[in-house]
């Protein structure tokens, strides 16, 4: 059971379901691998709204390692999600949602990459 107020998400890959979260280290993670300064930057890359298959690759992949699970990136690379690529655009959205909260509302319907 994924606990919201942590910032945890649950989601679907492979047919399974899974708890992602960024935690303080998948976020250490994230900014090396985008070459980022600091949180600030790395949020201000996010929220331009353009994401790569790679962007989203790092970001399920640390989410899920955040969420304790013991995976090497080869192993994110080959999951499938729900719905194809639109799917994991979708995980995206909803974890950074979950981590860095929204001003607007956001359709879970629509992903907004």
């Amino acid at each position: 059971m994924v606990n919201k107020y942590r910032g945890e998400i649950s989601a679907r890959l492979d047919g399974r379901d899974w708890t992602l979260c960024l935690t303080l280290g998948a976020l250490a993670e994230l900014e090396e691998a985008f070459q980022t300064e600091d949180l600030t930057k790395l949020t201000e890359r996010f929220s331009k709204g353009h994401l790569s298959a790679r962007d989203m690759h790092m970001v399920i992949y640390a989410g899920l390692k955040g969420g304790g699970h013991a995976l090497e990136k080869t192993d994110v690379m080959n999951m499938q999600a729900d719905g194809g690529a639109i799917g994991f655009a979708k995980i995206v959205v909803e974890l950074l949602t979950a981590t860095f909260g929204t001003s607007t509302p956001v359709d879970e319907n629509k992903p907004n990459v």
